[in-house]
């Protein structure tokens, strides 16, 4: 990756738009953009990206749930690339647990998600696929499918006192 790569921050208004689907899976951005995606996650140490984030208003998102500063409980998973994605919930139940996003830095919220979720989407190739997800890896899922409707996080929040400092969950998740 590049040093010049840039996550876009909250304020920025591609991350406010709706994301439009990919219709060109051999088109040679498409795979730079999936290729700088996984990079840029990887060396900010997130457990997902979308598309938006990177100023590319497109339907591409990636989840790789693993154990990293930021997420240090996570459970580890291989990361799934994830292009027109859609889901159907298995579970209607709320839980809500702690989320930051790379957007927003140096937050963290309690956020209220489904537990169990059925993921659709299309690979790098456009082949179809479906995947059940549960717990963290879904969570990051549908944090990371918001991004994709214009959504960041905090929109979810049910209560401003569910939002702290970074350095205060920290402390959290340290005790």
């Amino acid at each position: 990756m590049t040093s010049t790569t840039t996550i876009f921050q909250l304020g920025a208004e591609v991350l406010r738009r709706q994301a439009q689907p990919v219709d060109d899976f051999a088109c040679l951005e498409f795979h730079k953009l999936i290729e700088t995606m996984h990079e840029t996650m990887l060396e900010s140490n997130g457990v997902g990206i979308a598309a938006p984030q990177l100023g590319v208003s497109r339907q591409i998102l990636i989840i790789a749930s693993r154990p990293t500063t930021r997420y240090p409980h996570a459970p580890d998973m291989q990361p799934i690339l994830m292009v027109n994605p859609s889901f159907e919930i298995v579970d209607g139940t709320l839980y809500k647990d702690w989320e930051g996003c790379l957007s927003v830095p140096g937050i963290r919220a309690l956020v209220p998600r489904y537990q169990a979720i059925d993921v659709q989407y299309q690979n790098q190739q456009g082949e179809f696929c479906r995947l059940a997800l549960q717990d963290f890896p879904a969570r990051v899922f549908q944090h990371e499918f918001d991004h994709l409707l214009g959504l960041v996080y905090l929109d979810r929040v049910e209560n401003n006192q569910d939002i702290i400092a970074e350095t205060e969950f920290f402390k959290r998740i340290a005790a």
